[in-house]
């Protein structure tokens, strides 16, 4: 029930603003009745909560089933990478700007922990290839933006974008 929810959502975002989706019609995407919807959320926010958690989640798995058994903090950061640019385009929505000023402080804070997983599994990466001598960074913080800021979906090749990030953490 929940993922028809989150389907629905998915759906009607690419047709609309999160602002000019109802309830209603959020519970019609999805095939429930009316007031049915809120015997599982109780309103848009909470969906939109639980849909981050749910794909985050998603992501997360499949990234560490890729992380499993590759060895070395260069080919690590190059899994990290392709899965960031290949299921990025299919987990981020590009919902970011839209939900700015549309969400509670509370919703945005409960999303924002979700990035922190992603990010967390970067800074780990990184730290990994600092120790080993792989990686020069200068800025945690702010390494971690800007690799975050390559990874965003565009249409570049994979393998240019993974050479560029590797070069400006100075990976041979």
């Amino acid at each position: 029930m929940h993922q028809r929810v989150f389907d629905a959502l998915a759906v009607l975002l690419t047709k609309r603003s999160f602002d000019a989706i109802s309830m209603a019609q959020l519970a019609a995407a999805a095939g429930l009745g009316r007031t049915a919807i809120y015997h599982h959320f109780p309103d848009k926010e909470a969906v939109v909560v639980a849909f981050a958690s749910h794909e985050t989640t998603r992501y997360l798995e499949g990234l560490r089933a890729g992380l499993t058994d590759v060895e070395g903090p260069v080919e690590r950061f190059r899994v990290y990478v392709r899965h960031q640019l290949e299921a990025g385009q299919q987990f981020h929505m590009g919902l970011g700007t839209q939900l700015y000023g549309a969400l509670s402080r509370d919703s945005m804070l409960a999303i924002r922990d979700h990035v922190v997983e992603v990010e967390q599994v970067l800074q780990d990466l990184l730290a990994e290839g600092i120790a080993s001598g792989d990686f020069t960074v200068q800025d945690e913080g702010a390494t971690i933006s800007l690799i975050h800021a390559c990874l965003s979906p565009r249409d570049l090749p994979t393998e240019a974008v993974e050479r560029f990030v590797l070069r400006a953490l100075g990976a041979v």
